[in-house]
Parts: structure tokens; C-alpha cells; sequence
């Protein structure tokens, strides 16, 4: 508890860094000089931390030119640094993609080092315009080029897509979000899709979020557009 005039060892003992001191002790005098009391200021620095370790800041992530004097995290390293990392599980949703073992070949690697890793992979099959091919074709022609050419590595993730996007009288939807979340921990949400270009030409941005609440709210959103059918397993 602090006492009802805040002074900086007192302050020390409740933030417990002293480089934070300097920065929130005029403001913390000022509440005791209109008649906040030390208890209540205790509190609110409390509610303060407590919303700080929930919430962590996020980070800002750019693909494209570099700007001289501007610091940004970037999209590509970002994106490897969270495959690279991942333990439990990789949820990773795209519209696009080029170039499937390239792309895909970092979280391949990682799925065949790490058993028991769990990939679950929402990808786009997208019917072109004209084409009035049956959709369970499409499926499978989508299929065999991804297990036989795109997907790179031994182990195989599960992949879903969303069957709105063959309708043959135009798409009632696409699965258009690209998203990764890793170990129910961080939260990646940005414009880039999964090619060359998106990481490293196109401007690109993006979210970086540190935060198992929203990681988690994430995948059981997904895992329900599954478990409901709205998503569909991509045939082996």
C-alpha cells in the first residue's frame, strides 16, 4: 500500500523498476493533492500492470521499401521467426499462394522436427471465371497439386477450404483471411498473402500480438467455421 503522499522509494517498491518512477510520480502527487488516497493510487497502479501483462502492445509489421529513420518488424522475418518457434501447433489461413515448396517449406521442416506438432492450414481454391468444371473436380485437382507438388514435406497438415468460393453461379464467399497463430500464443494478423511479393515487394501491414486470450479466440473461431462445416477438409 502506498502512503497518502507518494514518494519515489515508495513508488520503487510497488513498480518495481526505478525507471519507471520518474515518469508516472508528478501525476501520482497530483491525485494525492486533490485528494486520492495512497490505497486507491496503490490500485490503480495495480488495475495498470495487470492490464499491461494481459494486453501487450502490439507490434507493427511492413512489408516493402525501406524508409530511412522508420524501424518496422518485417513481414517475412516475422513470419519466419513464429514457424520457426512453434511447439504445439501452427493455425496459418491465405487467399493466395505461389511457389507452394517454397513457401510452404519452413513450416514443413518444422511439422517434420517437431512431432506431434499440429498444422492446420486454410487455404483458397478459387474457380475461374467461365469455368463451370464440377466443384468436387476442382477439389481434387487442387489436391493432387498440393500433397503431390506444393506440399514439401513427409509429415502433412490438416487443410480446409471454404466450399462457398466454387459456387458455379460466382462465389458467395472466399476464404479471404490471412492469419497465423502460433502455440495459442501469438496472433499474426496481416494483409500479406503467402508469396514472394507480399513479403518482400508489395507495401504490406500488419499485426504482431503477443497475447494467449486472442491467440486462443482465434483458433476456436476457426476450429468452429470446422466442426460446423462452413470450412472442408481437403481430401489426401
Amino acid at each position: 500500500m502506498l502512503p497518502d503522499a507518494p514518494s519515489a522509494a515508495a513508488l520503487w517498491s510497488v513498480l518495481e523498476q526505478r525507471g519507471e518512477v520518474d515518469e508516472v510520480l508528478d501525476d501520482l502527487i497530483a491525485l494525492a493533492s486533490v485528494g486520492v488516497s495512497g490505497l486507491a493510487v496503490a490500485a490503480w497502479l495495480r488495475a495498470l500492470e495487470l492490464a499491461e501483462a494481459r494486453a501487450p502492445a502490439p507490434d507493427l509489421v511492413w512489408s516493402g521499401p525501406e524508409v530511412p529513420g522508420l524501424h518496422a518488424r518485417d513481414t517475412r522475418r516475422v513470419y519466419e521467426e513464429l514457424v520457426r518457434s512453434a511447439r504445439d501447433s501452427v493455425w496459418m489461413s491465405t487467399y493466395v499462394y505461389f511457389d507452394g515448396p517454397r513457401a510452404f517449406a519452413d513450416l514443413a521442416e518444422r511439422m517434420d522436427a517437431v512431432a506431434g506438432l499440429r498444422v492446420v492450414l486454410m487455404l483458397n481454391i478459387q474457380r475461374a471465371r467461365g469455368d463451370t468444371t464440377a466443384s468436387d473436380h476442382l477439389v481434387r485437382r487442387f489436391a493432387d497439386r498440393f500433397w503431390g507438388t506444393d506440399w514439401p514435406g513427409q509429415s502433412k497438415p490438416a487443410v480446409y477450404y471454404d466450399p462457398r468460393s466454387l459456387e458455379t453461379d460466382g462465389p458467395a464467399g472466399v476464404l479471404h483471411a490471412k492469419a497465423l497463430v502460433v502455440d495459442d500464443g501469438a496472433v499474426f494478423i496481416t494483409s500479406a498473402n503467402l508469396t514472394e511479393a507480399a513479403f518482400d515487394r508489395n507495401i504490406e501491414l500488419g499485426l504482431l500480438i503477443r497475447d494467449p486470450t486472442l491467440a486462443k479466440t482465434t483458433t476456436t473461431h476457426f476450429q468452429t467455421l470446422i466442426e460446423t462445416g462452413l470450412l472442408s477438409p481437403l481430401p489426401l
